[in-house]
């Protein structure tokens, strides 16, 4: 069989009706494309575009304001409208804090006179934080529409401080951090004495000398602000000069290794001459070497060995 193929023009179109319109094919302009690529969803894409228009309105008013002499209240009433639109601080995100008690944060930013966006200073909201001692620094930035992002890069204990009769964790620059008490005191050198805290890096220098030797340092007490006294954890106390402390600290650590000084009974170990090394021995029939080495032991001995 065979089929028969018909040869003829292309079908004609349907007419028209009269009245009635073709719709257009609207095509995509370079710019919708544009915006279709961005990594933003179309609502947040609208939250920006409003924050800027709202933006520049209170621009342009406060710069108003101030060429006619409107008071300022024209300029925070505008703001004040911009937070009522949405734009007020609501939530608040805090990264980096450990020990700083989050209250203290959010404090900082709910003292501000006023929540809205426009008028939450972020350099008044990190000075006051910076003023709690834990706080190191902090960066303090917005999230349009209405959230503040707070990182807090915190100080580091590395000692306790023991002034006045009260103990406090320091850092390395000997900031007081917060008060500690003397059954909970964590595994920290113990500084004694007015104005100890300064000293701590002067500490940790003379201590690094003699490395064998800081584990078995369980206090430091600062003389007459100028010089040491090293209470060790049996009981001993050495007493090191004003000058040359590191070298009189290094010629212990010789005797102790020749001599075995440590733990042998002795009370105290004065270096303050350079010509003559001074030893005191207990009594005859009298005070027996401090094997104490608990927390409240050890605070009580140092605070001793200041005179």
């Amino acid at each position: 069989m065979s089929k028969t193929i018909r040869r003829g023009g292309p079908p004609a179109r349907r007419p028209v009706q009269p009245g009635r319109r073709v719709p257009a094919v609207r095509k995509q302009s370079i710019i919708d494309r544009a915006l279709l690529m961005l990594p933003v969803s179309e609502a947040t894409l609208q939250r920006i575009v409003t924050w800027t228009i709202l933006s520049m309105i209170a621009a342009g008013g406060i710069g108003l304001s101030t060429l006619f002499g409107v008071p300022q209240a024209a300029g925070v009433a505008m703001a004040e409208a911009i937070g009522a639109a949405g734009f007020r601080v609501e939530r608040i995100e805090v990264t980096g804090a450990r020990r700083l008690n989050p209250m203290a944060v959010y404090a900082s930013v709910t003292d501000q006179k006023s929540r809205a966006m426009p008028l939450v200073s972020l350099n008044e909201v990190r000075a006051r934080l910076k003023r709690n001692g834990w706080v190191a620094d902090a960066q303090v930035s917005r999230r349009l529409p209405d959230k503040l992002v707070i990182h807090i890069v915190e100080r580091k204990p590395a000692a306790v401080w023991q002034h006045d009769g009260e103990l406090a964790l320091i850092d390395a620059d000997g900031v007081p951090l917060e008060r500690v008490s003397a059954d909970r005191l964590p595994p920290l050198p113990l500084l004694v004495g007015d104005g100890a805290n300064k000293q701590m890096r002067a500490f940790d220098a003379l201590m690094a000398r003699a490395p064998a030797l800081r584990p078995l340092v369980k206090a430091a007490s600062w003389i007459g602000d100028r010089r040491w006294n090293l209470l060790f954890a049996t009981g001993e106390t050495l007493v090191l000069p004003e000058d040359n402390a590191q070298a009189a600290l290094l010629k212990f650590v010789e005797l102790d290794s020749n001599r075995r000084l440590l733990g042998q009974g002795l009370l105290r170990f004065d270096m303050r001459d350079p010509t003559r090394f001074v030893v005191r021995r207990p009594e005859a029939g009298g005070a027996r070497a401090i094997t104490d080495t608990s927390a409240s032991s050890i605070i009580n001995r140092a605070s001793r060995s200041e005179a």
